[in-house]
């Protein structure tokens, strides 16, 4: 269940961290709330993870679903650079994700 959670939370990074850049600031009501909500749930859900996931291995594969995340969802959804380099660097990082779930 806390890997499950886990994910969910690094789900819920990417979700704020896209808010935050569409908050303009806080300048705008939406994106600002739903950077709140999802921050608190998915700090809440990480802390839920860390009591049965080693920190440093839990820390890094949330970090990692949330970068990998916002990246794509900056490709794909607010035109950003997708060149071959970005995407096999964000299949590095997928990669190592997947190590840290495996050797854990």
């Amino acid at each position: 269940m806390a890997w499950i959670v886990l994910v969910l939370s690094g789900l819920l990074e990417t979700a704020w961290a896209i808010a935050l850049d569409r908050s303009a600031g806080f300048s705008r009501l939406v994106p600002s709330v739903i950077f709140v909500v999802a921050l608190i749930l998915s700090m809440g859900g990480l802390a839920y993870a860390l009591r049965e996931i080693p920190v440093g291995t839990g820390y890094a594969v949330w970090v990692g679903i949330g970068a990998v995340g916002t990246a794509l969802v900056g490709m794909l959804a607010l035109h950003e650079s997708a060149s071959l380099p970005r995407i096999l660097c964000l299949f590095l990082v997928i990669a190592g994700v997947v190590g840290l779930k495996f050797f854990h």
